[in-house]
């Protein structure tokens, strides 16, 4: 039985050790990424139990991306492996300031091609939270179809659903369906988890308050719009926002994951029956500790270290 359910894609990332564009660099680090790889593993960081929903293609890379997750204790029972289809991979620029260069390898992936009927095999007990991104639907309407049921299956039997938009604008062909099939996901999802940036594309304003009344006004029962380094405003429904403050970065190492680790917070934190105040507390300190080192999941969390960061800056926040 598993507590939690992630559905997207994992792909391989080759991460480059040298700070240079991407075309000259000649040696890279093996790494897995995925929004919802990130969020997964640090779940299970924090000792809860999660399956990945997802197709990987059978080749090096997919068998990597299993054995990694299984390393991780993150269950890969429900990731199908294709024979037709490669896996997708990244490949990611090193920075020490502001944010990485990207270039993805994912059209016509293994997991482009998972449809709405893979989904039966799921085996609902004990699972009591589902968490969604808004990577698959611009992956391939197979895949947007299958994001929709799943929403719907875990609505149907009363589990609670998270959704981080996770907005990747190259992946869609047009802004417009972009902004119509993201809001649709978030209407059905509980918790709804968007950035200062993504509340201006998809809510059409950059003040978090609206965003958060926007999201509320779709039927979400609550929102925590997120502040970068200031922080959080948190929003439920029939309740007056509050802010919730963030925490202190030695140095931004890379900011790719910030926000997964952010969902990992908070999730986690709701899975213990605490409040949304101390969800977004928590998604504070993991994603300060994401940037901080490299790689997309590297520095998430153990328990002990979460309890350390968050004691040590509380203390600094008293002096």
């Amino acid at each position: 039985m598993h507590e939690v359910l992630t559905f997207g894609e994992p792909m391989g990332l080759m991460a480059a050790e040298e700070e240079k564009p991407l075309k000259d660099v000649t040696h890279f680090t093996r790494y897995v990424c995925g929004a919802e790889v990130n969020v997964s593993v640090g779940l299970a960081r924090l000792e809860h139990s999660v399956a990945y929903v997802s197709r990987v293609g059978k080749d090096p890379f997919g068998a990597h991306i299993i054995d990694f997750l299984q390393a991780n204790k993150v269950d890969p029972q429900y990731i199908l492996q294709d024979e037709s289809f490669l896996t997708g991979m990244q490949l990611k620029a090193k920075v020490t300031q502001g944010d990485p260069e990207v270039v993805n390898f994912r059209r016509g992936t293994a997991f482009s091609h998972f449809l709405p009927e893979d989904l039966a095999k799921i085996n609902w007990e004990g699972v009591r939270h589902v968490h969604m991104t808004g990577i698959p639907p611009a992956l391939s309407l197979s895949c947007r179809a299958a994001a929709m049921h799943l929403m719907e299956m875990a609505r149907e039997r009363g589990i609670y659903v998270s959704f981080d938009p996770n907005i990747r604008p190259a992946l869609w062909p047009d802004k417009a369906e972009m902004v119509r099939v993201l809001n649709e996901m978030a209407a059905k999802a509980d918790l709804v988890l968007p950035g200062i940036s993504e509340g201006k594309q998809l809510a059409g304003t950059s003040d978090p308050g609206q965003i958060a009344d926007f999201y509320l006004a779709q039927g979400a029962k609550a929102v925590i719009v997120k502040l970068g380094a200031k922080g959080s405003l948190v929003k439920e429904a029939g309740q007056d926002a509050f802010v919730s403050p963030g925490f202190h970065v030695a140095k931004v190492v890379d900011t790719v994951g910030a926000g997964d680790g952010f969902a990992v917070g908070v999730i986690s934190a709701l899975l213990e029956n605490q409040s949304l105040a101390q969800a977004a507390e928590r998604g504070a300190a993991i994603g300060a500790l994401a940037v901080m080192s490299p790689g997309d999941n590297e520095g998430l969390p153990t328990r002990e270290r979460l309890q350390s960061f968050m004691a040590e800056n509380r203390s600094r926040r008293e002096k």
